[in-house]
């Protein structure tokens, strides 16, 4: 005792209505599910603090004033021990041609030593 495909559906299309959900009979991926979910941006946006004024912030604001930022003279102190010791980060190239000169690609062979 089977009951036609066509009641069930439209006992599904009332069902879907009365529970405020998609009516989906061939079950295809809609991505209804990813859609209902609450958005995450402003509870992630909400969880970190609001950012204050720094002493860059400062600096641009009031370039006649004179402020002292510790922890910017300890960055720039630490990479002048670096370069002195000849660990500091490379200089940036300035064009295409010039990194072309550092670094050809291929290595010369060295020749081969002849026998006496």
């Amino acid at each position: 005792m089977s009951v036609a495909r066509s009641r069930v559906l439209d006992l599904m299309k009332v069902q879907c209505r009365i529970f405020s959900s998609t009516y989906n009979p061939d079950r295809t991926r809609t991505g209804n599910k990813v859609l209902r979910e609450r958005l995450k941006g402003p509870s992630i946006a909400a969880y970190y603090p609001r950012r204050v004024a720094t002493f860059k912030d400062l600096k641009n604001l009031y370039p006649d004033l004179e402020t002292w930022d510790d922890d910017e003279e300890d960055r720039l102190e630490h990479i002048s021990f670096l370069k002195a010791r000849g660990k500091g980060a490379p200089k940036k190239k300035r064009t295409g041609n010039e990194s072309k000169k550092i670094f050809s690609g291929k290595k010369k062979k060295a020749p081969a030593p002849q026998p006496s």
